[in-house]
């Protein structure tokens, strides 16, 4: 009765996490949940009156399928001014969502048997997307020890005939390491020796950047790779809009032209009063992201120094986003108070879920274990709460 395709995938092991932390709070239990992916701030007021603003003046109409022209020149000039990359607006494409950006064009490309590289820890969303498309995931295991990132050897020892696209991430959700420049110089020397494959970047944490770390983007770094790489970014993160639901990316004509059509056929334009949001989002100022930052610093440093204390778990410091991924090796086997061994991260988030009411996503979801994700974009006061209900969960462990 079902198409074969949905049985490929699984739905996704962090909105199934958040979704049972709420269903546990809605019974009344004392929950934590450190596990969804969204600034706790809110969209600021000049962009919400935009919205407003183009409610009252009527601009509720449908909108070309994938996003409208005054928009796609707002990305323009900010790939221009942020990545030094030239589009014209017949190159871009306005998604609803980050997500449906990377999924048409995984939908638009990719025949059966192709490959698609993807560093793992991911994004849990990657791999489903290229099954649903037809295609077969490969995974390049980026270890703790070179601060969860992939080496230029790695990559090069994976790509083959059969390599359609190599996905990139950085930060990256959901380790929150950054590539430096000179880190990614290495990686698009590798990619410019095979010109049949195509490069997705996700740049979606671009602003989330911290300390000494400047982002840098493929096609920034190496102009060769400019006419077969998808530079995918859009205002979910650092705008804090979430919910409005924008995408956008900018690649060759002959992409955008075939994802503009897999999008006509599906959602056809994305919310246009989210639309005007975002060129408002885009255009004004953004002041704001700077003192967000400064919050995300202190929450990051607050967690990773409370996690270092626990004996068991390992924490390196991220240079972006808004996640740590410690790791939890040290906490294999051993056995909880009510005589539960813990012998994958599935296990320890589960109990400690269970015994303490916080909610994180194990590794295994996002491609590498024994980890888990804490997403740091709540208060200062729920993270210590939390990070004290986790030390007193693992110092119980027998």
């Amino acid at each position: 009765m079902l198409s074969n395709n949905l049985s490929r995938v699984k739905p996704s092991p962090t909105i199934a996490m958040s979704s049972l932390a709420t269903q546990m709070k809605s019974e009344g239990r004392d929950i934590i949940s450190l596990s969804a992916g969204e600034p706790d701030f809110d969209t600021p007021d000049h962009i919400k009156n935009a919205a407003i603003e183009a409610i009252n003046s009527g601009q509720t109409k449908y909108t070309d399928p994938d996003g409208m022209k005054i928009l796609k020149e707002a990305v323009c000039t900010k790939f221009a001014t942020e990545n030094d990359l030239i589009y014209n607006p017949n190159q871009i494409s306005i998604g609803t969502g980050g997500k449906q950006i990377l999924y048409n064009a995984l939908m638009a490309t990719i025949n059966s048997g192709d490959e698609v590289i993807i560093p793992a820890p991911y994004w849990v969303s990657y791999p489903d997307m290229v099954l649903l498309a037809g295609g077969k995931p490969v995974f390049i295991e980026a270890s703790a020890s070179n601060n969860y990132k992939i080496s230029p050897e790695q990559l090069e020892g994976a790509i083959t005939s059969k390599t359609k696209w190599f996905i990139f991430n950085s930060p990256s959700n959901p380790t929150g390491a950054g590539y430096s420049k000179n880190e990614l110089k290495k990686l698009t020397e590798v990619l410019m020796k095979f010109p049949n494959v195509l490069v997705m970047t996700d740049d979606m944490y671009e602003h989330l950047a911290y300390d000494d770390f400047l982002f840098s983007t493929p096609a920034q770094v190496e102009p060769g790779l400019f006419d077969r790489t998808l530079t995918c970014n859009g205002v979910s993160k650092a705008y804090a809009m979430t919910g409005w639901r924008i995408g956008f990316a900018g690649g060759s004509e002959n992409l955008i032209k075939a994802m503009r059509k897999v999008q006509s056929q599906s959602t056809s334009n994305p919310c246009t009063i989210s639309q005007w949001a975002a060129l408002t989002a885009l255009n004004g100022s953004k002041d704001f992201i700077a003192e967000n930052n400064r919050k995300f610093v202190r929450r990051r440093n607050l967690v990773v120094e409370k996690l270092n204390q626990i004996e068991g778990i390992s924490c390196p410091v991220p240079d972006g986003a808004f996640y740590v991924y410690p790791d939890i090796s040290g906490l294999m086997g051993t056995t909880t108070q009510n005589g539960k061994v813990i012998s994958s991260d599935e296990d320890f988030c589960t109990f400690l879920l269970e015994e303490v009411g916080v909610a994180v996503v194990f590794g295994s979801a996002f491609g590498l274990s024994p980890n888990f994700r804490i997403s740091y974009a709540t208060s200062e006061g729920l993270l210590t709460d939390a990070c004290d209900r986790i030390n007193s969960f693992c110092r119980s462990l027998a």
